[in-house]
Parts: structure tokens; sequence; C-alpha cells
């Protein structure tokens, strides 16, 4: 009886221990299960914490790309308003040119439709640069007027762009990627009014910077000219405005018009200069007829 005991407390134990090892290669196999889960999960997590942080990228893209439509929106607006002073301006400009013309044929006996042919090319000049106005105010009036500068001299509409639109520093010439969109701008103006032609004028002032570097920049003049002759290239090359239409010119710092010993006066040179010139030959070609 006592051998028949035994051998069931050995099957009894057997079985127990099947038991017990099958459970434990479930929870193995679970664990694994859980193992593959996680890393799954992990991998997920990540994917889309990339593509959040992309789609942050466009949604500041796009904020930034709003924030210029709508600094060119109020500039519209601005532009609209100022409209009616400017077209007054233009016309008291034109009408005072054409009665000094008229004083002067008037003298020499100048006959009437000579006369009428002078003020039409000077009318004609003066819708060029009002239309090169127009489109400086709504292209550029966003970036404020310490920034640009617009205004209209000698005949000549011009525009002063500070050097931190343009420049990596004061005293380089080399473009930024900011650089690209004012000249872009420039270029839209440019191909408005396709007859007139523009001089890019450079402008630096001495510093301890430029002074370090003597061999490759000996003085403002080189700085200057090459500051325009890197804006002329970029719209030549970028935006395909003709090189017969472009001019590029450099300004000495002795030749500044502002007094660069004062803060106020360095910032004020630290620009390029643009002006648009209107096609003249018509008002030199009728002046050479007298």
């Amino acid at each position: 009886m006592r051998p028949a005991y035994i051998y069931l407390v050995f099957i009894s134990s057997v079985a127990v221990s099947c038991v017990s090892t099958g459970k434990y290669k479930a929870l193995q196999l679970q664990a694994q299960k859980s193992d593959s889960l996680y890393a799954w999960s992990q991998q997920t997590l990540k994917t889309c914490q990339d593509k959040n942080s992309d789609l942050n990228k466009q949604k500041t893209t796009l904020q930034n790309q709003l924030t210029s439509q709508d600094l060119e929106l109020n500039a519209s607006k601005e532009n609209i308003t100022m409209l009616r002073k400017q077209l007054q301006d233009l016309s008291t400009l034109s009408s005072a040119q054409a009665e000094g013309l008229k004083k002067s044929m008037d003298n020499i006996g100048a006959k009437d439709s000579y006369i009428q042919d002078l003020r039409a090319a000077v009318a004609h000049r003066d819708s060029v640069n009002l239309v090169a106005l127009m489109n400086l105010k709504a292209y550029m009036g966003g970036y404020g007027d310490q920034n640009v500068r617009i205004k209209v001299e000698r005949g000549m509409v011009s525009v002063d762009i500070a050097d931190s639109l343009l420049f990596t520093d004061s005293n380089s010439y080399v473009l930024t990627t900011k650089a690209r969109s004012v000249i872009g701008r420039m270029a839209r103006v440019f191909n408005d009014v396709p007859e007139a032609g523009f001089t890019v004028e450079g402008h630096a002032v001495q510093s301890d910077s430029l002074a370090s570097t003597q061999d490759s920049l000996p003085d403002t003049w080189d700085i200057s000219v090459k500051r325009a002759a890197a804006i002329v290239r970029m719209l030549q090359n970028d935006y395909h405005i003709a090189s017969s239409r472009m001019t590029a010119a450099g300004r000495t710092q002795e030749l500044m018009p502002a007094a660069t010993d004062t803060t106020g006066g360095i910032i004020a040179d630290r620009r390029t200069r643009v002006f648009i010139i209107p096609d003249t030959d018509r008002i030199l070609q009728m002046l050479e007829r007298k």
C-alpha cells in the first residue's frame, strides 16, 4: 500500500510541475508581446512627434507669409489715401516745369506745337514717376520708414534701403536671405516701368572692421561698388532684369550727405539708394530741335 501512495505523490508532483512550466511559458510569451507592443508604441510616438514638428514649421512659415501679406495690404491702403496728395504734388511740379519752358520758348518765338509736344514729353516722364512711386509704396511700404525711404527729387524717384534688410553686417557686400525678398519686390517695380532705367548706389561707412581687411577692401569705394554690383547681379540673374537698364555705382564716406560723426548720421549712411530714371531721350530730342 505504501509504494502505491508514494507513486501517487510522485505523479501529482509531476503534474503540478508541468502546469507551472506551461504558465511560465505563457507569461514569457505575453512579456515578449508586451515588449514588441512597447517598441512599436515608442516608434509610433517618435513618428508622430516628427510629423508634429514639421507641421509646426509649416504653421510658422504660413504665419510669416500672412504677416507679409498684411504688411503689403496695409501699405496699399496707405498708398490709396496718399494718392491725391501725390497727384497734386506731381501736377504742381509738372506745371512749374511747363511754365518755365513756355517762357523760354516765348522768348525765342517757339511754336505752340513745340510747347505742346514738350509738355507731353514731360507729362509722360512724370507719369512714369507716378507709376514707380505708387508701386514702391505698395510693394516696399510695409518695411517701415526706418528701413525704406521713398521720395521724388530732381525729376526722379529714389528709394533708400537700410543695410539691415540687405547685408550680413555694416561692412559686408554679401546679401542675406532676407535681401532676396526685398530685391524681388524691387524687381516687380522695375518690370512695371519697362522703359525706365535705374542706378543702384552703394554706401558704406569706414570702421575698424573694414580697416582690418585693407588687402581685400582698401576703402569705402570698394565696398560701396561691390554692394551695388551684388544687387544688380541678383536682379539680372534671378529676376531677369536686362543689364542694359542697370548701373551699379558707389559712394565713398567723404561724399555721404549725412554727418557720420553722429549715431544718427552713421545710421543714415548705412543704406543703399536706388534711383529710377525715366527715359528722357524724347525730351532731349525736342530740346535739340530748337
